[in-house]
Order: structure tokens, then sequence, then C-alpha cells
């Protein structure tokens, strides 16, 4: 596993194609399958001495715990123990998308396909992965990014959750298939961009992102390896000049859970320095 960094340049891994499975990742939207409704009832209806709730809200970390092993053995990724808490963090943040705090950007041009926006200087928390699969690359990175956001950084504190997740995918050069080296990025939410909680993992690393022109297409639908070199084949497509962008990397940006109606993703390509 390479901690190594990542920047908007798109600089960074190797363009080897891996190997593609047809599994789907391990994310938080996986948990909108548990129904938390019965585990609230179930849990939550338990009152008593501090003991006791003590108990219960261990009980409720083991079993979403579980729930999470029980996925994790379907796509061939191990969910340590110690990923108990942070599940159990993110979980119970129960703020909507429409309320989670979003990267800024400045809209340059909006045409019928795609949009030109520029991006600031902004700090980003980033981990590169490479696993036998595009999809345990994600999982394994993702994975690392909950335990940070959740306390294990020097602040001590969850930092909460910011949309979009980003992922630098990279090609090979005929952009048939995708590497295995994956970066996961979390935008730090705008009290903590001047000063990143430093995080405990050494794989982890704080970037500052330069001030970056981006070229964004939407799109609905699973984020799987096909879908993802669709949208650049169909990006590269309505640009007036792609050449002038990253040939290399592009950033996958997931706004909305796999479970919504209306899912809300976007391919983005980089305009070279």
């Amino acid at each position: 596993m390479n901690g190594g960094g990542c920047h908007m340049s798109g600089e960074g891994g190797d363009s080897r194609g891996g190997e593609s499975g047809s599994r789907p990742t391990i994310t938080l939207e996986d948990l909108d399958a548990f129904n938390e409704d019965d585990f609230d009832s179930d849990l939550g209806s338990s009152g008593g001495a501090d003991g006791e709730n003590d108990a219960v809200e261990e009980e409720g970390q083991d079993r979403l715990l579980n729930y999470w092993q029980d996925i994790g053995r379907e796509h061939h990724v191990q969910v340590p123990q110690d990923m108990a808490q942070p599940i159990q963090q993110l979980t119970s943040d129960r703020e909507s998308t429409t309320d989670r705090e979003k990267v800024p950007f400045t809209l340059v041009t909006c045409k019928e396909n795609y949009e030109k926006r520029v991006y600031n200087q902004a700090s980003w928390a980033c981990i590169t992965v490479r696993e036998d699969t595009y999809e345990q690359s994600i999982c394994a990175g993702f994975m690392k990014l909950m335990r940070y956001i959740c306390q294990q950084n020097t602040s001590g504190n969850y930092l909460g959750m910011t949309l979009p997740i980003v992922t630098v995918v990279r090609t090979d050069d005929s952009h048939s298939s995708l590497s295995r080296d994956v970066t996961v990025a979390y935008y730090l939410p705008s009290q903590h961009q001047d000063q990143p909680p430093t995080p405990f993992d050494p794989d982890i690393t704080m970037e500052t992102w330069p001030s970056t022109v981006v070229y964004s297409r939407s799109f609905s639908g699973p984020t799987t390896e096909t879908s993802i070199l669709g949208e650049i084949h169909a990006l590269g497509e309505v640009l007036d000049s792609p050449r002038l962008c990253v040939s290399e990397s592009f950033i996958v940006a997931g706004y909305t859970s796999p479970a919504a109606a209306h899912r809300h993703n976007e391919v983005w390509f980089l305009e070279r320095c």
C-alpha cells in the first residue's frame, strides 16, 4: 500500500491496468441498506444506569461492525475491529447531504454537456492505495480516511463530512482500463483549512491543491470501472479542446448515495498548467 501524495495537477501513480471486478465498493452508502429503524428500536429503547447505556452503545458498535464485515467478506475486503467506532460515528451523523459543506468553486462557463469551473487552492487529506482490484483500492482508501475523519487526528475531534468525496483515477494510454492505483481525497471543512489536523496514519498525506481549472460533466448511476471509462470518453468528445486537459488522470466526484433515486456524480478533467 502506497501512501503517496495527490495533487489536482493529476501527477502521481502509474497507468498500468489492473484487474476489474464487478463487485460494488464498501462505502457509507452500504449502510443505507441497514435497517436503522430496527436498529434504533432494538438498542435505543434500553434506558437505566450508565453501565447499561454503555453496554447498549457497545452492542450497537458490534452490530454495525458485523454488518460491514459481512459486506467485506463478499468483496474480499477485511474490515478490522478498530473500524467499529468510525463506522458508528459516521452512521450517527444525521446531517443531510444538502447541509454538508461543499467544495467551493467559481462557475466560468455553463454549457449543455459540461461546466467550466475554477477551484481555489485548498487543503485535502489524501491517500493513494493499490490493491488487487480497483474496487478494493477504493474500499481500503476510504476506510483509512474514515479513521482520520473520526477522531484519529491531532484535534481528537470528529471533523465532519464534506462533499464531494473525490477519487483520482488513472488510465492507460488508450483510456481503456483503470489503474489499480487509486487516490481517495477528502476536502477539509472550512474551519480546518488553514491548520488541518494531522492524521495519526502515516499513509494519509495532507496536500495543498493549487487553484485549478476543471471541466465537469454530471452523470447518474453507479460509479463502476465501466461507467467511469464511459464518462471519460463522453466528456472528451464534447470539449472543444480536450488536449488542453491532463490526459493521464481524472477525478470522479460523488455527491449522493447510490441508494438515492437520482444519484449525482461528476467526472472532472483538469486543465494543464
